[in-house]
């Protein structure tokens, strides 16, 4: 056993030690009325995408309180989220710094009815952690995610099995509510949710006002940028559909995006899309106001397709090596294309025949 390993069990045997919670077979709840849900790890996408969890709660216990402890790189995947009622951010880059850790410690000494960590595809030993430090009545968290262990189970009085294996085409938002399904905490609801207001509806409407053509036309958007490589539809394939759109029909084009897409943003512009709006660094929800007005949205498979995906807007995700059944926006009017684990399978004209068809659809409905 390596230098490394040696220290890692000294570590968890002394967290044992001290921060064992005694195991509950009893799975009543009573009625929670406030609640610390600890998902601090997971990239924005998947903390949006897990918007049923929190409007579960709320509807087994509608007069909770729920806090959440996020982490700086997600938790404005949930802002102004009519579900949660607080927000801590966890930095691990101030964990020295001595009056952040006392705000930290005064919340997770809080008189706490329950604490839940919930898991999609890795457990979060700093959440673990957290809820071990908590002032909790009761403590819900993964025993193990799809056979393995997670070492630091002793920190919960509730044990949860996690096993996507188990039905490996289940959607996320189904899938996180088995860590609280064993406790009636149930939704129908399986969709995302982003809220915005007048002020977000204000800034989409000048944009959409700045566009070009000023004709009545449909308003089309793009987002062609993503944080893994492999999830990225081929620039020059974004390029050949913008084109026949232009060609097929009068569009008004626009891109969403932020400084981390800005090559692939320069290689649009220079080719076709100059007069096209850049709809760049804005926040969830402006973004979610901008998106609702749109006929389609057409979005690699990334954090801002959930964004999209929260709206009633027409969407096109375009799908490479994750599973689009775990992943991909839920609802009527939302679609996706894979043809394999290379997402550069996917045709320009795959893409083009479903626009198409959404295009004509909505004719048909305004007549």
């Amino acid at each position: 056993m390596s230098l490394k390993d040696n220290f890692r069990k000294f570590i968890i045997n002394l967290l044992e030690k001290f921060l064992t919670a005694s195991e509950l077979s009893d799975r009543s709840l009573e009625n929670p009325k406030n609640i610390l849900v600890i998902r601090q790890h997971n990239q924005f996408g998947d903390l949006l995408a897990s918007v049923s969890l929190f409007r579960a709660i709320k509807e087994t216990y509608p007069n909770s309180r729920i806090t959440l402890i996020a982490s700086s790189q997600n938790y404005y995947a949930v802002d102004k989220n009519k579900f949660i009622d607080e927000i801590f951010i966890f930095k691990n880059n101030k964990i020295w710094v001595p009056n952040y850790i006392l705000r930290l410690k005064k919340l997770l000494r809080r008189d706490w009815d329950l604490t839940i960590v919930p898991v999609t595809v890795a457990v979060s030993l700093t959440s673990c952690i957290l809820t071990g430090l908590s002032k909790a009545k009761i403590k819900i968290g993964p025993k193990e995610l799809n056979g393995d262990k997670n070492n630091l189970a002793f920190v919960f009085n509730h044990r949860i099995k996690l096993d996507w294996r188990k039905c490996p085409d289940a959607h996320v938002s189904d899938f996180i509510l088995d860590i609280v399904r064993p406790f009636g905490i149930r939704t129908k609801n399986f969709g995302t949710s982003v809220f915005y207001d007048e002020t977000d509806i204000k800034l989409a409407n000048e944009f959409i006002d700045s566009l070009s053509p000023k004709d009545d036309c449909p308003l089309i958007g793009f987002h062609i940028g993503a944080g893994k490589q492999q999830n990225r539809w081929p620039l020059e394939k974004f390029v050949e559909l913008i084109e026949r759109i232009k060609t097929k029909m009068n569009t008004k084009i626009y891109f969403t995006g932020s400084d981390a897409d800005k090559d692939e943003l320069d290689f649009i512009k220079k080719r076709c899309c100059k007069e096209s709006g850049y709809f760049l660094n804005k926040s969830i929800p402006q973004l979610a106001a901008l998106i609702s007005q749109s006929n389609i949205f057409i979005t690699n498979d990334t954090g801002v397709m959930h964004v999209a995906g929260a709206t009633t807007t027409p969407q096109i995700s375009i799908f490479g090596p994750t599973n689009p059944f775990n992943w991909a926006p839920v609802g009527p009017t939302k679609y996706f294309l894979r043809k394999s684990e290379f997402v550069s399978d996917v045709s320009v004209d795959d893409v083009f025949d479903l626009f198409n068809y959404l295009i004509e659809k909505q004719k048909n409905e305004k007549r």
